[in-house]
């Protein structure tokens, strides 16, 4: 009973989350390609085959490591798909564009989620829990996701929207924390809530807007796809 229930888990998982990031990948592949960036598209990135987008460690390894850590947000990363902005037909603006591809992608997933909800009846009656399962948890993975990236850091998406849209003066330092982008995600979600913990201190501050914001938008998308 125990194994059933744990490949059951798995299943309406996993599937939503692996749909979620190949959807948000191809994303700004297939918008980088659009506004004159060939170079995702060369390395077949532009792709809903999920094997493409899936990172080792930050797909699968870092967010099992934190589950079993019982860390207080839980988070992962697929592969980047690789942009080069300089051939971008207007790079600073279209850099903005490719990165809300990903956001925007998910958040159109969550709607169809939302709306496929309308339709459980006319599922065989075997398998309707299972689909339902997979759809809420659809919805919740890619709201997740759009919120979560659009933290205004670099790589992740809100931070290159933040760089395209400030002024030079404020863009420019910015962009320079990417190469530490996940290293501050790690210590401001994880470390520094888990320190604070140690002084009787809630650090957790982050992610607690994170899970506000997402609530937000959750009870905005059932409440557009009417299902209060």
């Amino acid at each position: 009973m125990a194994s059933n229930l744990t490949l059951y888990a798995v299943s309406v998982w996993v599937l939503p989350l692996i749909f979620a990031i190949t959807f948000h990948e191809a994303a700004h592949g297939f918008a980088a390609h659009r506004l004159g960036d060939d170079t995702a598209w060369k390395l077949g990135r532009v792709s809903f085959n999920p094997i493409k987008h899936i990172d080792p460690f930050g797909t699968i390894l870092l967010p099992a490591m934190l589950l079993l850590a019982h860390s207080p947000f839980l988070f992962g990363y697929a592969k980047p798909v690789p942009v080069n902005f300089h051939n971008l037909r207007n790079p600073r603006l279209d850099m903005v564009w490719v990165a809300l591809a990903g956001p925007a992608t998910n958040i159109i997933l969550a709607l169809a989620a939302a709306l496929a909800f309308h339709g459980l009846g006319l599922a065989p009656a075997d398998w309707a829990q299972w689909i339902a399962d997979n759809l809420k948890n659809a919805l919740i993975i890619n709201v997740v996701l759009a919120v979560f990236n659009m933290m205004p850091i670099p790589p992740l998406d809100g931070g290159r929207v933040a760089v395209g849209l400030l002024p030079r003066p404020l863009a420019y330092p910015l962009s320079r924390l990417e190469p530490f982008g996940m290293l501050i995600l790690i210590g401001i979600l994880i470390l520094l809530p888990l320190a604070g913990r140690q002084f009787g201190l809630n650090l957790d501050v982050i992610s607690a807007i994170l899970r506000t914001s997402t609530g937000h938008v959750l009870r905005l998308i059932l409440l557009l796809t009417g299902n209060t």
